[in-house]
């Protein structure tokens, strides 16, 4: 079998997706992928051949074992590469998965070891996400919520971010919202108002969906 760049692509999503607690078909993987409907289709049926995932009756999609392993050896090695360029090269939080999603797939795994020695496994990625599934159920077991569930008077500290929109990390970037940050909830009528850093900030709840808390 093959493994093309495409492939992994096409794994890695299915457990990104699954992660946020989605139930994956073909459509979803058009919109986490951005590609259109006839791409996705011709991509689930080579995956189908080699055997990397089963599809049901009703369309949804799930990783066979082998598939799943891939899919877990892609995520671990984006993990590690996202840790490198900000604890080894400083390049700035937000910046690193878009570098982490062209260079997962160029390195080898004798550098994959190398930065697993120098970095150790596990641990969190700049946007505090740990590596492998973590379901928003997996969350809430540990004690998150997402920011847009917070209630006025409550100080809060940013533990995690949805990674896989550029736009969204610069936007919270600039709004001084990131892992670790400590904030107090203002106000919940419409958007979320924050004090953070001795700034006022304002934020849609379609944002605050994507930023995971915990009580200060």
């Amino acid at each position: 079998m093959r493994l093309t760049i495409s492939k992994e692509n096409y794994l890695k999503a299915i457990a990104e997706a699954e992660s946020e607690g989605e139930t994956v078909k073909a459509v979803t993987l058009s919109r986490w992928l951005r590609v259109s409907a006839p791409a996705v289709t011709m991509a689930i049926k080579r995956l189908r051949r080699d055997t990397l995932i089963h599809v049901a009756d009703e369309g949804q999609i799930t990783l066979t074992p082998a598939g799943r392993e891939i899919a877990n050896r892609i995520l671990n090695r984006h993990h590690l590469i996202e840790r490198m360029l900000t604890e080894i090269f400083g390049l700035e939080w937000y910046k690193v998965h878009d570098e982490a999603e062209q260079l997962e797939h160029a390195v080898s795994s004798d550098f994959e070891h190398k930065l697993a020695e120098r970095l150790g496994n596990g641990g969190l990625c700049p946007h505090g996400n740990v590596v492998g599934m973590d379901s928003p159920h997996d969350r809430r077991g540990r004690g998150l919520k997402p920011l847009e569930e917070a209630r006025g008077g409550e100080h809060l500290i940013v533990v995690s971010v949805f990674e896989r929109d550029r736009g969204l990390l610069e936007y919270l970037d600039g709004a001084g919202i990131r892992p670790g940050v400590l904030m107090q909830v203002v106000s919940t009528k419409g958007d979320v108002e924050l004090e953070t850093g001795g700034r006022s900030v304002r934020i849609t709840p379609e944002v605050a969906a994507k930023v995971w808390v915990k009580a200060a």
